[in-house]
């Protein structure tokens, strides 16, 4: 049985999402090149040349992850973190500055940025970990270990600085939470998300007063389980503490164009030529799609390149004009039924090792998809982040490829689990 073809086993719903999008991907970044002055021969020097070289290498890849033992991921799980983690360290001495961000290694005229590959390679570390019989979240030694692990490619991101790769790895807590990290983490999280958009809105001494009237409500309400008065208070101390700083990191830790992000994002400015230009403009441009678009290489913003980086992280406002809503819904359903295809399979593993593995793809998946598609429609801060299989670049396709791939040799392996 070990030695049939794996293909017979491969889930091939999963690889033709997977196609699907890919190719969805590279007709976009075909449209995105192409201005009303472009001749239409074969260019691999454009972007959607070297995207398709980027598509026969992805190719190999899968070919050489499908070869391979799938044992071998769990066997080598904490070395390939361990070089994830180099790589993303080498980067403060050897690494290429674009943009301002120092993320990418120069290997002749490409690049190629560690932190793309680092998600998979976090994903194996957690899998590795959390598969031990002996480990229990609901230990703190334990949970402090697990966080660790979530946390170092974090630590060496952060500083590049990359805030959108950064809260890609955070979003790691919802697979510690399927595996038994208390709730109390993730609502930390979001209150502390809430509390720092709305000390931005709001003057302090306000927003403190709703804290209070807020952890009152909580205590008295609480107060037949035997909750105290000092650990009310605590929490009070300690929210009210974290209101208080939000302006002082708001004006000293994040650069400047971050600041001016969140405030067009609140309304507090507005500069439609400035650092606004990008969302407004992705706005005008899915809108002007309508029901149905504007057709494949018809749609005027995308040909004017009113939008910047269009191919890359703003990849959708292509799909949203010429392809419309309904182009947009069947781009999106196809995300989604990926995700929840991840998640079921992960659902049905016989190890614990596949199964928590698959939920960190899952959880990569919808957080870029999630994140980019919010970005783009003007509901979140430009941070950054790639749409999975659709954006240009090397490094984020063959990054989602192996993190995706290596699931799928997984779960065809799983009729040879005991």
């Amino acid at each position: 049985m070990k030695n049939q073809s794996v293909t017979n086993n491969i889930d091939w719903i999963t690889v033709c999402i997977y196609i699907a999008l890919v190719g969805l991907g590279w007709m976009n970044i075909y449209s995105a090149d192409m201005t009303p002055n472009s001749e239409y021969y074969f260019d691999f020097n454009q972007n959607y040349g070297k995207q398709l070289i980027f598509i026969a290498f992805t190719v190999v890849l899968i070919i050489v992850i499908l070869t391979l033992d799938a044992k071998f991921y769990e066997r080598f799980s904490s070395v390939i973190f361990g070089f994830s983690l180099v790589l993303l360290a080498g980067l403060f001495i050897f690494g290429k500055t674009i943009a301002g961000q120092r993320c990418w290694y120069a290997i002749g005229g490409f690049t190629l940025q560690p932190s793309e590959f680092a998600k998979a390679a976090t994903a194996l570390a957690l899998a590795k970990y959390l598969s031990d019989p002996q480990i229990n979240l609901k230990n703190l030694n334990h949970q402090i270990i697990a966080l660790l692990i979530m946390g170092l490619p974090i630590l060496l991101i952060l500083p590049q600085p990359d805030p959108g790769s950064a809260l890609i790895f955070i979003m790691f807590i919802l697979v510690l939470n399927r595996e038994g990290l208390p709730s109390w983490y993730i609502w930390t999280g979001f209150i502390a998300a809430i509390l720092f958009v709305f000390a931005l809105i709001l003057k302090p001494q306000y927003l403190i007063l709703i804290t209070f009237i807020a952890v009152a409500f909580h205590y008295i309400k609480s107060r037949k389980i035997k909750r105290n008065i000092i650990a009310s208070a605590l929490v009070f101390v300690l929210m009210s503490g974290f209101v208080l700083s939000v302006d002082y990191v708001f004006e000293n830790v994040f650069k400047q164009h971050h600041r001016d992000r969140f405030n067009i994002l609140l309304g507090k400015e507005v500069d439609m030529d400035g650092v606004g230009y990008n969302t407004n403009q992705s706005e005008i441009a899915i809108g002007s799609g309508g029901w149905f678009g504007k057709g494949f290489l018809e749609g005027t913003q995308t040909k004017g390149n009113f939008v910047p980086e269009q191919h890359t992280d703003y990849i959708f406002t292509t799909v949203g004009e010429e392809w419309g809503f309904v182009g947009s819904l069947v781009l999106i359903l196809l995300f989604v039924g990926l995700i929840l295809r991840v998640i079921y399979l992960a659902e049905n593993q016989k190890t614990k090792f596949s199964r928590v593995y698959g939920y960190g793809v899952a959880a990569v998946l919808f957080t870029h998809f999630f994140v980019n598609i919010s970005m783009v429609v003007g509901i979140f801060p430009t941070i950054g982040v790639p749409l999975p299989f659709l954006s240009y670049g090397g490094s984020s396709l063959w990054g989602f490829t192996i993190l995706l791939f290596i699931f799928v040799k997984m779960d065809a392996n799983k009729v040879n689990e005991w």
